[in-house]
C-alpha cells in the first residue's frame, strides 16, 4: 500500500516571516486625460456687439457681464449684470465676476483693458473698423465658444444681405450725396463701416476717404467742408446723444454761411439714425442699420 505524498508546493502559512509582509501597494491611478477646450465659460462683454454676437450664435449663457449702453438684445439688459460704460467701467465688479475672458473694442477702452490686465484677467481687444473685418470678429467669436459652424452660417447670412443690396445699389439711376455725421463738436464723420453701408444703401457719401482715419481726431470735418461737400441727405447719430437739428443747421462756416443752405436742409433731407442699430460694428449694422440707410436713401431716390 502506497503511502500518500505531500505536495512541493511551499504553505505560505508555514513559511517563515510571511506572514510579516506588506500588502501590495495598488496602482497608481491613471493619470486624467486632458479635456479639450470649449472657449471661455465665463465672459465679460465691455461693448454691446460681442453681447449680441454670443446671443446669435446661442452662446448667451457663458456673458457674466455687459455694457450699461447695451439694447441689443433687449433681454440682455434684463438678465446679465451691468459693469462698465462704454470709455470706463468697474475694475471691482468685473473682478467678482471671476471671468475668464473680457471682451472690449478699440483703442478708446484702451486705459480700461490695462487696468483689467493689471487685475490679472485675460482681455481681448477688438479693432473692426469695416465690414469686412466685422464679419471677421463674428466668425473669430465663433471660433472661440466653439461655434465655428453656427458663426460660417451666420456669416453666410449677413453677406447674402450685404450682395442683395450691393445689386439694388448698382440699378440706381441716381446715387444722392450723403453726409453721416458721428458727433457734433466737434463735426465726425462716418467711420469706414458707414460709409460702405451708406454706399451700398445707394449713396455716395462725400467723405468716404476721410471714413478711413482709424481715430476719431481723423474724421474731423468743418462746418465750410461740408457745406463746400453740399450733401443731399443729411444723417446724424451722435453716438447716444439726441440729435439736435436746430442746432446743427445753425453751426457756420468760417464765412458765416449756415449748415442750414446745404441742400438737404433746403429739401428737408435730414435725419436721424439711432446709435445701436448703425454704430455697433456687429449683426445691428448688418441688418437694422443697413435697412435704415436704404429705407431712407430709397425715400429720396
Amino acid at each position: 500500500m502506497s503511502t500518500p505524498t505531500r505536495s512541493s508546493a511551499p504553505d505560505d502559512s508555514q513559511t517563515p516571516g510571511t506572514a510579516d509582509r506588506p500588502a501590495p501597494s495598488p496602482a497608481p491611478p491613471a493619470p486624467p486625460r486632458p479635456a479639450l477646450p470649449r472657449g471661455p465659460r465665463r465672459i465679460v462683454c465691455l461693448t454691446e456687439e460681442p453681447t449680441e454676437i454670443l446671443y446669435a450664435l446661442g452662446e448667451q449663457a457663458r456673458i457674466v457681464g455687459i455694457s450699461a449702453y447695451t439694447v441689443r438684445p433687449p433681454e440682455a439688459k434684463a438678465t446679465k449684470p451691468v459693469v462698465s460704460a462704454f470709455i470706463g467701467g468697474s475694475v471691482d465688479k468685473i473682478v467678482a465676476l471671476e471671468p475668464d475672458l473680457v471682451i472690449g473694442f478699440s483703442d478708446i477702452q484702451a486705459d480700461l483693458a490695462r487696468d483689467l490686465i493689471a487685475a490679472n484677467l485675460q482681455v481681448l481687444i477688438f479693432n473692426q473698423r469695416s465690414l469686412t473685418q466685422i464679419l471677421d470678429v463674428i466668425l473669430d467669436l465663433g471660433r472661440l465658444v466653439d461655434a465655428r459652424q453656427r458663426a460660417e452660417a451666420l456669416v453666410t447670412g449677413y453677406v447674402e444681405r450685404l450682395e442683395r443690396a450691393a445689386t439694388r445699389a448698382a440699378r440706381r439711376i441716381a446715387r444722392p450725396r450723403v453726409y453721416f455725421e458721428e458727433w457734433d463738436d466737434p463735426a465726425i464723420c462716418g467711420i469706414r463701416w458707414v460709409s460702405e453701408l451708406i454706399e451700398l444703401a445707394g449713396g455716395r457719401d462725400v467723405f468716404a476717404a476721410r471714413a478711413h482715419g482709424k481715430l476719431a481726431k481723423e474724421r474731423f470735418v468743418r462746418a465750410d467742408e461740408i457745406i463746400a461737400a453740399d450733401p443731399e441727405i443729411y444723417l446724424a447719430s451722435w453716438c447716444g446723444k439726441p440729435f439736435d437739428r436746430a442746432a446743427a443747421l445753425a453751426r457756420q462756416a468760417a464765412d458765416g454761411t449756415p449748415l442750414s443752405s446745404i441742400t438737404a436742409a433746403r429739401t428737408g433731407r435730414v435725419h436721424e439714425i439711432p446709435a445701436e442699430i448703425i454704430l455697433q460694428p456687429g449683426p445691428a449694422c448688418l441688418t437694422d442699420g443697413l435697412d435704415a440707410l436704404t429705407a431712407l436713401l430709397a425715400d429720396e431716390g
